[in-house]
């Protein structure tokens, strides 16, 4: 395993000037209680190498690499305006990628992991076609310089639009494009590419594709598929077929219920299942451990017939479930849950004491993560449609459903439709709706979302954000500290500690690296505060201001947090802003010119101490 350090954005070294300490209200700060607080802050060497995921792979960003050919990098401008539209820019990770346009044109990287690469994952997009609905090329590979295999790749799930009057597939509908990338997992024909050897992706003429955008390309090297485990019932004994050629849903839920009659669990060998039976409910393994041989061997494939018609293909995780070493995939190509476009969640959780541990899902909707006492570890999940990971009580009151004590750890998110990382505590249209409490987002690593927000806190209470890297959010926020709509509960606690959040501050209305919020008049809750403490976290580059307060009724405390390089001010208190802030020991460094420190513009109701 490795632990995963995101590199720094492109263009956004650490400059050796122009540190800012931030001294704030008319108060001067006692000096030995100062004194003690930085002795007892973390450095931020320290704070990167805890934060994020600690995962099988190694990324290496394209820009990183040896151009050959007329390759060229395309990246986002520090301190430049951020783009009002979706880009390619915006949505590549760091912020930068290769273009290859001319036969000949290439990128070269180095297998510096120290080991062996049997599998890669290349994160790229290609153009759609003229009409929409997404076309597909291949891209050679050369080990060493020597051609290896020709990788195939599709804009099919790629290339939405957002507001087009038809479907969120067509181009031609007055829609502005989102959504450019998509993730191309391969095993490597032939040997393993050694430690110190070269991995070079090059257009060649039989590479149809008008241009390839190339962001990313994953590096592991996957062990064997695992055994069946004793005690346990396989889905093939019961006609499942591994081939991908019949339908295996009812072989699979017929064996989940013989499982759970009979005190066994189900295995699911290497293979790829196609579930596209239109029976009437999903999937159902409450109750039951469910096993497959590696994220990288067992695959449940959903093929939707599409358009879709309120076609369910979620998979339930209920009470005393185990769901682990398997891959979820679909062909859906908009989002919209149970909808035209084929899109579900690709889990729905709920009871007590579920346990979900290596799972891949892509092109899902979210994993929709509900009940009490659950835990969702060691997993993944690439191109969605909606949230990465979301802890929630429902919507709506259900014993089932309560949002308590649900923990996300040591996951990964990247190109996720909505936030990667959520908790969203919703009243309901009555208020009836319990509270989030207790939820935890550990020790995770959310990359290039394509709509919403790296992690949001939405509502809750005793909400803990510890030890995670967002890198480089195209279109809202790093870091969202808030409520969610007018039936949203208030966010009474949230613990923000030793997290790594690098950009934010995208193109859809006025975003930043962290914005703090509350309610709103029209609110069940008007008169509900936002409560956040923030300590020992990393907040660089942001496209716009680094961390930003808003609305009334806010109570913030920041301590030992750096803010480093944002295009504008460190910290901003916009206008109308009531309540408190205790500022101490911060660090706002590298400023562009013309930038400051912190800009309060509610002097008189929100009163800053340190």
């Amino acid at each position: 395993m490795y632990r995963r350090i995101m590199p720094g954005l492109c263009g956004l070294a650490l400059l050796a000037a122009g540190v800012v300490s931030v001294q704030s209200g008319d108060a001067r700060p006692d000096n030995v209680a100062m004194a003690a607080a930085q002795s007892a802050a973390l450095s931020e060497a320290q704070i990167a190498a805890a934060a994020g995921a600690t995962t099988p792979f190694v990324t290496v960003e394209a820009e990183s690499g040896t151009l050959g050919g007329g390759a060229r990098v395309r990246s986002l401008t520090p301190g430049a305006a951020p783009p009002t539209r979706a880009t390619l820019e915006g949505e590549a990770s760091g912020y930068a990628l290769v273009e290859l346009k001319a036969n000949g044109d290439s990128v070269t990287l180095t297998n510096n992991t120290g080991k062996n690469a049997n599998s890669l994952v290349v994160r790229a997009s290609i153009p759609d076609a003229a009409g929409g609905g997404g076309i597909n090329a291949t891209l050679n590979l050369y080990v060493n310089g020597v051609f290896r295999q020709a990788i195939a790749l599709s804009s099919q799930q790629a290339w939405n639009y957002r507001g087009a009057t038809t479907n969120p597939d067509d181009p031609r509908a007055g829609g502005v494009a989102y959504r450019f990338y998509n993730e191309f997992p391969l095993r490597v024909t032939g040997a393993a590419i050694a430690p110190g050897s070269t991995i070079q992706l090059r257009k060649d003429a039989g590479n149809t594709a008008a241009v390839y955008d190339i962001d990313s390309v994953d590096l592991e090297n996957v062990g064997a598929a695992l055994a069946q485990p004793a005690n346990s019932i396989s889905v093939v004994s019961n006609g499942a077929d591994p081939n991908f050629q019949r339908d295996s849903t009812v072989a699979i839920q017929d064996t989940v219920n013989a499982a759970r009659s009979q005190g066994k669990s189900v295995w699911i060998p290497q293979g790829k299942y196609l579930t596209n039976s239109l029976v009437s409910r999903p999937l159902d393994f409450t109750g039951v451990k469910v096993q497959g041989a590696g994220m990288w061997y067992t695959t449940l494939y959903r093929k939707v017939p599409l358009p879709a018609n309120s076609w369910r293909s979620q998979i339930v995780v209920g009470t005393k479930t185990t769901l682990t070493d398997l891959q979820i995939d679909t062909n859906a190509v908009w989002r919209g849950i149970g909808g035209t476009g084929g899109s579900d969640y690709g889990v729905n959780t709920g009871g007590t004491g579920w346990l979900i541990d290596r799972l891949w899902t892509r092109h899902i909707d979210a994993n929709w993560l509900s009940g009490t006492d659950g835990i969702l570890q060691n997993s993944r999940t690439a191109d969605s449609y909606g949230d990465g990971y979301n802890i929630n009580n429902g919507n709506t009151p259900n014993a089932d459903k309560l949002g308590l004590n649900i923990t996300v750890r040591n996951s990964f998110a990247r190109n996720t439709g909505d936030d990667s990382f959520a908790t969203y505590s919703d009243a309901g249209p009555t208020g009836k709706n319990g509270q989030v409490s207790g939820a935890k987002i550990l020790n995770n690593t959310a990359v290039a979302p394509w709509w919403a927000n790296g992690i949001r806190v939405a509502g809750g209470k005793n909400v803990e954000v510890r030890n995670n890297v967002v890198n480089s959010v195209s279109s809202n926020n790093a870091l969202e500290l808030s409520v969610f709509g007018d039936s949203g509960h208030p966010l009474e606690s949230v613990a923000v500690t030793g997290n790594v959040l690098q950009g934010g501050g995208g193109w859809n209305g006025v975003r930043h690296g962290v914005h703090i919020g509350s309610t709103g008049s029209t609110s069940q809750f008007p008169n509900a505060f936002t409560n956040v403490t923030m300590s020992d976290n990393i907040l660089r580059g942001s496209l716009t201001a680094g961390l930003s307060i808003d609305r009334t009724r806010v109570n913030v405390t920041l301590t030992n947090n750096t803010i480093d390089r944002p295009a504008k001010q460190g910290i901003w208190i916009n206008s109308g802003v009531t309540g408190t802030g205790k500022f101490t020991g911060n660090k706002i460094q590298n400023l562009f010119p013309g930038q400051v420190a912190q800009r309060n513009d509610s002097p008189d109701t929100f009163k800053i101490t340190g």
